[in-house]
């Protein structure tokens, strides 16, 4: 499988309440010569994590040890700028299995999807419900609900639905890319081509 199933998510967030985040922030340019979905991590937000000469940015979310998870909390526009599919896999490959926004670009949300990341897309009145919670209390967690599509934050009841694309879906549930996807169909493309005639 091209990455772990994603059935329900329940994890603590890192908040990152920045608007039009864009993917060279996420990944700069100058860390794009691998081909190989390793070792992007190491480089996700690389310029606000690291000063110049290496060292750590204390106040950026990311070297905050009070929060910490498998889900990331983005502002409004996340994933803009250009379509590098190296965005998500940083994101994957520093331990994020979800990213919550109230907007995604296109692009970047099918990247997303393709490499096992969720891209959850909520009201932005739900989004500053979000923030606000972890704000005040840093180990409260969500759960993400793929199968009823559903994002909720348990300890105080609340909830709100979420879209995706069925094919999409149906490939994070058995943990697919689209390879795999055709992979899984082989037997039945093997029975059609045999029984159609030249």
């Amino acid at each position: 499988m091209a990455y772990d199933k994603f059935t329900k998510l329940k994890s603590t967030c890192i908040p990152l309440p920045i608007e039009n985040v864009d993917t060279d922030q996420i990944i700069p340019a100058r860390f794009l010569k691998a081909i190989e979905r390793k070792g992007f991590g190491d480089n996700l937000f690389r310029d606000w994590r690291y000063n110049s000469d290496n060292s750590i940015k204390q106040d950026f979310v990311l070297n905050n040890p009070t929060f910490k998870g498998e889900i990331l909390v983005g502002g409004k526009n996340f994933g803009s700028g250009s379509s590098r599919e190296h965005a998500a896999w940083s994101i994957y490959d520093y331990g994020f299995r979800c990213v919550i926004s109230s907007f995604f670009a296109d692009i970047f949300s099918a990247n997303c999807l393709n490499v096992g990341v969720l891209p959850v897309q909520v009201s932005e009145k739900f989004l500053n419900i979000i923030f606000e919670n972890i704000y005040n209390k840093p180990n409260i967690e969500l759960c993400i609900d793929l199968i009823n599509q559903s994002v909720s934050i348990p300890e105080l009841k609340l909830s709100e639905s979420f879209t995706i694309n069925d094919y999409k879906k149906n490939n994070m549930l058995n943990g697919y890319d689209d390879i795999d996807y055709l992979m899984s169909m082989k037997n039945s493309i093997t029975d059609f081509a045999n029984k159609t005639p030249l």
